[in-house]
């Protein structure tokens, strides 16, 4: 209807998944090359999750374009299955033909056959799973017995599961602690930052035969701010706006329309609706920063008390500890620092206490409000209109993101903004700002709790980022081919990390290729004995003398 008037030749934002407006930004092309990675090794599980609606079936539908042509390959997009359906439905897809009412046995070992004889017949076999977090545990234990076929070198059936962030938690049980431990390459992939969405939105206007620009600057500002950053939900915005831009006769499309748009795809009831709204915000603002530590001091009192009424019997420290605020200004820090509040409950937690920590985490819900505590930790300040990362590289700040666990975590002793799950799936932030033991300190909007290694390894989803200082700028590589001067750097490196003796090298040598791909190994890195980007920048996260640690005990010199 509107494609004549922006000088359109097709509708560029359909949510249907058509191949010719696919969009990778730098995540996705990461995604996808975790993924690769992950065939071309000896086989198993690779898992890519994400939140609905950020691109997975963007990224699977990519990967397939890329698998070779000797790779037979099934698809199963509805994973509400039993084991047998799910047999059945593979078969299907393989073209393997069956009598019927099969049984169990029938379908596996007819499976088992047809990867026997592809493997025969030097063709390899791909399954992969959308929406996998509907897998039941059975199924998922089913999966995992058919990749039990293996020769000496691979296995015959690789598995792709792809899923949202609850697919991670469903991993987490430990009846397939087993199908865990085989996962080769695992990716979450996150939402497109600000300057990723103003790419998307040019990139499927360019396809659709409009070279100009439509949206204005603060229109793609709010796009993100009210899609999140998420392709689907984008779509939807652009599409209505489009619509009220047609129904208006108006080019560029411009911030008002995206608000608008945003009430009525999302309900949105935040967007500014008269002329009242900046001096209601400028108001709002001031006595946010005017009140803030008062009422923050007031909270804390009221939560001391309740919590203190409910526990008064109990003499006991618990495991989780209410303490001060860090991500409020830096003078409240420090006064917060010098007196710092504290409950003590006893174990089980007391019910005023569990409310306290339950709110705590409905509230943090906002992975900007974790990043600027995180900000903080380093003396920094998160910088209006950048994304975290953008107003990291202005202060001379990285930023890392790793897939891991725990021990991960503590291994590489860093504050860290942690994606968190609670029993309901729903996603909260949260910054790890110190370590005693097997306790962390977990900053949860303004408040602070300790909690075990337990209470964190339930809601943890796997996946952490950290602000970081390089110390020097990186070469981009550092292989059989490089100077002597880099091939000691890296056995240096190896050797600190290490805690042993370095060695004096003319030559990049045996010792010290197994030495490194020991170190990627344990690091989830491929195991390819040449130090690239990401074997370097995991090595100076060791090798940096700079910002603060989780545990200082562990901080290398």
């Amino acid at each position: 209807m509107y494609k004549a008037f922006y000088g359109l030749n097709d509708n560029p934002f359909s949510i249907a998944p058509n191949p010719h407006y696919m969009f990778l930004s730098d995540r996705h092309r990461e995604a996808l090359a975790h993924l690769t990675y992950g065939l071309g090794e000896t086989g198993g599980f690779v898992l890519l999750t994400g939140e609905v609606g950020t691109g997975k079936t963007t990224v699977s539908r990519c990967l397939l374009q890329q698998i070779p042509d000797n790779t037979d390959t099934a698809f199963i997009l509805n994973p509400s299955l039993t084991e047998l359906e799910l047999l059945a439905t593979l078969c299907d897809e393989l073209e393997i033909k069956y009598g019927d009412n099969p049984t169990l046995k029938q379908l596996t070992d007819l499976i088992s056959m047809y990867l026997l004889n592809n493997h025969k017949n030097g063709r390899n076999t791909v399954l992969i799973i959308d929406e996998a977090q509907h897998l039941r545990s059975e199924v998922l234990e089913q999966l995992r017995l058919l990749t039990n076929l293996e020769t000496n070198t691979k296995k015959l059936l690789q598995v792709i599961l792809i899923g949202q962030p609850e697919l991670q938690q469903l991993l987490k049980r430990q009846d397939l602690r087993q199908l865990a431990q085989r996962i080769t390459a695992r990716y979450h992939l996150l939402p497109l930052n600000k300057d990723e969405i103003a790419l998307y939105v040019l990139h499927r206007l360019q396809v659709a035969g409009r070279h100009e620009p439509l949206f204005t600057r603060k229109a793609i500002t709010a796009l993100h701010k009210h899609s999140g950053g998420i392709p689907r939900l984008t779509n939807l915005l652009c599409e209505r706006a489009l619509m009220a831009g047609y129904g208006q006769a108006k080019v560029p499309i411009d911030h008002k329309m995206v608000n608008q748009a945003a009430v009525e795809v999302l309900g949105d009831i935040d967007v500014p609706g008269d002329k009242r709204w900046p001096f209601i915000a400028a108001t709002a603002l001031v006595l946010a920063f005017g009140l803030s530590f008062y009422l923050f001091n007031r909270s804390a009192i009221e939560n001391n008390m309740s919590a203190n009424a409910a526990i008064a019997d109990v003499q006991a420290q618990s495991s989780l500890v209410n303490q001060t605020p860090a991500s409020i200004p830096s003078q409240i820090n420090q006064a917060a620092q010098t007196q710092p509040q504290q409950v003590q409950v006893a174990t089980p937690v007391a019910n005023a206490q569990q409310q306290i920590m339950r709110q705590a985490m409905l509230q943090s819900s906002s992975i900007d409000n974790a990043f600027a505590g995180l900000f903080g930790l380093w003396n920094k300040q998160p910088i209006i209109g950048l994304s975290a990362c953008q107003a990291a590289q202005q202060q001379d700040l990285a930023c890392y993101q790793q897939q891991g666990n725990w021990h991960s975590i503590m291994r590489l002793n860093y504050p860290a903004v942690a994606y968190l799950q609670d029993a309901q799936a729903n996603v909260f932030y949260g910054v790890i700002v110190e370590r005693q033991a097997e306790q962390i300190l977990l900053q949860l909007g303004e408040q602070q709790f300790w909690v075990n290694k337990d209470w964190f390894d339930r809601h943890f989803s796997g996946t952490f980022e950290i602000l970081w200082q390089p110390d020097s700028i990186l070469p981009r590589e550092i292989g059989q081919s490089s100077s002597v001067a880099q091939v000691q750097w890296l056995e240096n490196s190896l050797a600190l990390v290490n805690k042993r003796r370095a060695r004096l090298l003319t030559q990049f040598d045996s010792e010290l290729e197994q030495q490194l791909m020991t170190f990627q190994r344990q690091h989830g890195l491929k195991p390819d004995g040449i130090a690239g980007n990401q074997t370097l920048v995991q090595l100076n996260l060791y090798l940096s003398q700079q910002g603060p640690r989780l545990s200082a005990s562990e901080v290398r010199s």
